[in-house]
């Protein structure tokens, strides 16, 4: 096992949970002991699986492993203030956030966060995996062209 980090957030909205997400949430998992999973609410994406139920569809991915699912109302959740956590898994289309999120604990003295960057999934098309792509009908969650 690669445990690195105590406490390693990860997050996002989670909608229609595909190859892109899961990668996302296992790279995690195979780094924390304890991960936090920032699921965003509905305010951020009208168009997105409600809230219940992209909670509900993570944990059924996450069953048997330590996580905790917190309901972010702004772009940071617990990662600017949370002081035992270690690191935070990003896409490199998120990059960015992580680090305002850092910028943001160094204003506040806490420890910076490890990023951790994973690259894009790609779909049989060579095209990213995205939520919005499989709302339209153009792939599915694991990345087929329909």
């Amino acid at each position: 096992m690669l445990m690195r980090f105590k406490k390693v957030a990860v997050g996002g909205t989670f909608d229609r949970l595909h190859l892109g997400h899961k990668a996302l949430l296992d790279r995690a998992f195979e780094l924390g002991g304890e991960v936090i999973v920032g699921v965003t609410s509905n305010a951020y994406d009208k168009n997105s699986e409600s809230y219940s139920a992209r909670k509900r569809n993570l944990e059924m991915y996450l069953k048997g492993k330590n996580y905790k699912i917190v309901k972010l109302k702004d772009a940071y959740g617990p990662a600017i203030a949370d002081r035992e956590m270690d690191a935070i898994v990003v896409s490199s289309e998120t990059k960015p956030r992580a680090l305002e999120i850092n910028d943001i604990r160094q204003e506040s003295g806490l420890e910076l966060l490890e990023l951790i960057v994973i690259p894009l999934i790609m779909a049989a098309n060579g095209r990213r995996i995205s939520s919005t792509r499989i709302r339209s009908g153009e792939i599915n969650r694991d990345g087929r062209v329909l």
